[in-house]
């Protein structure tokens, strides 16, 4: 299973646009994303390409209560949630979380993939037998290229994702 990993994205739909139809290309069923979409049209582009979403909450999420309306319009398969969130995907425990020092250590070591943001800087490390994954920025705004990941659940081998181009310059 193929899982795409984003964070950050802070309203820039034509990043957001662009990183997802690069996991579509790349195999993904579904989205995690670690929080700060920001607004509420930031979720368009899940909507426009039917692509499932399970996400948490950032700093930066202002209205929340439009975020939680905007899931649910259009497809129907977007779903968003406090942080940090566990579930079970695949056979996999997996916590995300906005930024990882909001949890204890206990939480980590319960999970094989801790997904995480806040950050801006794309970063995947072994802590034992978990993996954890920062996808970077889908803004692009702080380190001037907008950035995701795929992740195969099944492998947990990661492919970072950068856009590149004058257009994402900043």
């Amino acid at each position: 299973m193929r899982i795409g990993l984003l964070s950050d994205t802070h309203d820039r739909v034509p990043a957001i646009r662009e990183l997802l139809q690069h996991m579509v290309a790349g195999g993904v069923s579904l989205v995690m994303h670690a929080g700060d979409y920001c607004s509420p049209f930031s979720l368009q582009p899940f909507h426009d390409l039917s692509l499932p979403l399970l996400g948490v909450f950032g700093r930066n999420d202002g209205d929340r209560a439009a975020l939680m309306a905007a899931a649910k319009t259009g497809f129907g398969a977007a779903e968003l949630y406090e942080s940090p969130h566990s579930f079970d995907l695949g056979g996999k425990s997996v916590l995300l979380v906005h930024d990882l020092a909001d949890v204890h250590q206990r939480s980590i070591d319960g999970h094989e993939v801790i997904v995480h943001g806040f950050t801006h800087v794309p970063e995947m490390k072994a802590r034992g037998d978990s993996l954890l994954v920062n996808p970077g920025e889908g803004c692009g705004w702080l380190h001037g290229a907008p950035t995701g990941a795929i992740l195969d659940l099944d492998t947990k081998a990661i492919e970072f994702l950068k856009l590149t181009g004058p257009e994402w310059k900043v």
